[in-house]
């Protein structure tokens, strides 16, 4: 039998024809089809985008989206709210990719855009959705982040009376005089009104119906004339101490010859009204119901005499407003200068709680209340006197 006649007999058989003729048609089938694919796409009529699909985050994409068009809020408290996120959470992502959260921080740095720092934190944090740590820290920075109760109250509670948003209003009135003791003084009006505010609060409480007669309807201050005297409640004594002081070269409260006459009574100027009638030339000027001058003026002088006298002993006291507001409440003889002095003065209750005049004092001064009329100085002495800091 020859060759042909063997290979002729070997597909006769259909054990072998029939396999060989289906994977014949099967491969002609797909040739066309790929062939009939590549002519499409050749032609324009069929994209390599049909074969795409639609990303599984697709989802947070879009919210995403409407998040930052929607939702994202640019005025001046919302940009520093969102900047603080920001630069959280690219500390927080240092932790864990360096390199990603350097990029970020160039990013911010050289944009100051915190829409685009924050979306491209977005980013990132869809990559970690699966690193259970990071998301553990991701959701307690964000909580330590979030206000906890949605309030315009302040966190010292005495500042949330009727009677201290009446008393601002009141103090708001004597701007003209604090301002005029401090350029006289040397004394920084916010350290005044420091002062001010101890003795004021005190009154709340212990002199109801002053509140009522003026703090309160008028919004002027309470002006003392028993025992203590002025919106500043300084004693007589006291006042003629802060006088003497001004003029004795030998005392530790001296101040210099530039201030030896500043109280010098003015023949020329009269003081007199019904209520300080028989009262001393001193007490005349300190209770004078609508010009306060020398109330501030007397209190910036014991200030001032009391840092002069600690700084003579070798224990400065200038960075500490709630020691000089304490002595101040408790006169001279109670400055005992030392290494550590302690804060107090007089006790008195504020709603349910009970406060020292020096804590009031220094809850004031640092509360940021009232700084856009008594601003923070360069420093609380002489400060128009102290160079402006050098910029490298």
């Amino acid at each position: 039998m020859t060759f042909k006649s063997r290979i002729r007999n070997f597909f006769a058989n259909k054990w072998v024809r029939i396999p060989y003729y289906f994977f014949l048609y099967v491969f002609a089938i797909l040739g066309a089809g790929v062939f009939f694919a590549w002519v499409m796409f050749q032609s324009g009529l069929m994209s390599s985008n049909d074969f795409g699909m639609v990303d599984p985050n697709n989802r947070y994409f879009q919210e995403m989206d409407d998040k930052y068009n929607q939702g994202f809020k640019t005025d001046s408290v919302n940009v520093v709210k969102h900047r603080y996120e920001a630069l959280n959470r690219i500390m927080l992502l240092n932790r864990y990719y360096p390199l990603n959260a350097n990029y970020i921080l160039k990013a911010w740095t050289e944009t100051k855009d915190e829409k685009l720092t924050l979306r491209m934190l977005d980013a990132v944090d869809l990559r970690m959705r699966q690193n259970s740590q990071y998301q553990s820290d991701l959701a307690q920075m964000q909580n330590n982040l979030s206000p906890r109760q949605n309030t315009n109250l302040s966190v010292f509670e005495w500042m949330n009376i009727a009677e201290w948003i009446a008393f601002k209003e009141a103090v708001k009135k004597d701007k003209y005089y604090i301002d005029s003791a401090s350029k006289v003084s040397g004394v920084e009006p916010r350290l005044i009104v420091a002062c001010l505010v101890g003795e004021q609060i005190r009154l709340f409480n212990s002199k109801r119906e002053s509140y009522k007669k003026y703090i309160g309807p008028l919004k002027i201050l309470v002006v003392e004339n028993n025992f203590s005297y002025g919106v500043t409640g300084i004693k007589e004594t006291t006042a003629q101490r802060i006088e003497q002081n001004l003029k004795d070269k030998n005392s530790t409260y001296y101040l210099g010859a530039e201030y030896e006459h500043l109280l010098d009574y003015d023949s020329t100027q009269n003081f007199d009204a019904a209520v300080n009638e028989g009262m001393s030339p001193t007490i005349k000027r300190l209770v004078q119901m609508k010009n306060h001058y020398y109330s501030y003026l007397y209190t910036a002088l014991f200030v001032k005499q009391i840092k002069m006298q600690w700084a003579k002993a070798g224990f400065p006291i200038n960075d500490r407003p709630e020691i000089f507001a304490s002595l101040f409440n408790l006169g001279f003889d109670k400055s005992k200068p030392k290494a550590n002095p302690e804060v107090g003065g007089s006790s008195f209750e504020v709603g349910n709680t009970q406060y020292t005049f020096g804590a009031v004092a220094f809850e004031f001064y640092y509360s940021g209340e009232l700084q856009e009329i008594f601003p923070f100085k360069r420093a609380r002495f002489d400060y128009e006197k102290v160079p402006e800091p050098k910029l490298f």
